[in-house]
């Protein structure tokens, strides 16, 4: 599961879908996590407009691969678009306490509630609360939590759990691949299942 310390790091980062399918690949063919950041830095397989934001890009991917098994792997691989951007998902949520806990706490409660969509309100709640729970959030300086609420819709829109309309957010719970979601279950990983799709 995600790890047990909140961070702010999402910040920094981008959905890179295309970026991570080529990490993937780099990965199933054998090279080391040393191995694929070299190779993504010296032939700026990301495109990045420099080197340190080359760099900074594949040590964030390179974090993603780094929750995966070949089991994952494998499954990534071979499994339709819609699967492969979720799975891009999880490995975020696998390493983000904060996002996952916005999603199980936040989204999971809005679908199991069959709410149409999510409000910018649901956002600076959940925010409200954690700043209770943690110093840590509390002190974050106020543009940090609102570039993470941005970070946290963007990234559910890129992985299809939301829609945006005119600026409207309507949630669209996935349908798990049945691969994937009997993956997750046997790895344990059945409060993702939850998170995601709102079942109890």
């Amino acid at each position: 599961m995600a790890k047990d310390v909140y961070s702010a790091g999402l910040m920094s980062q981008s959905f890179w879908f295309h970026e991570f399918k080529k990490a993937v690949k780099l990965m199933k063919d054998g090279l080391s996590f040393d191995e694929i950041k070299k190779k993504c830095v010296e032939e700026n397989l990301f495109g990045a407009a420099k080197e340190y934001r080359a760099l900074r890009m594949a040590g964030y991917i390179v974090n993603r691969l780094k929750v995966m098994d070949d089991t994952m792997v494998d499954l990534f691989l071979t499994s339709d678009l819609a699967t492969q951007k979720l799975i891009n998902l999880i490995t975020i949520l696998k390493q983000d306490l904060l996002f996952f806990e916005f999603i199980y706490e936040v989204y999971r409660e809005k679908v199991i509630l069959g709410s149409e969509t999510l409000d910018d309100m649901d956002v600076k709640s959940f925010f409200t609360k954690k700043e209770s729970q943690s110093e840590l959030i509390l002190g974050w300086k106020e543009s940090t939590k609102n570039h993470l609420r941005s970070s946290y819709t963007g990234f559910m829109a890129d992985a299809n759990l939301l829609s945006v309309v005119d600026r409207e957010k309507r949630i669209t719970p996935p349908v798990l691949d049945i691969a994937l979601e009997r993956y997750l279950i046997a790895t344990g990983d059945d409060t993702m299942v939850r998170a995601l799709t709102g079942v109890n």
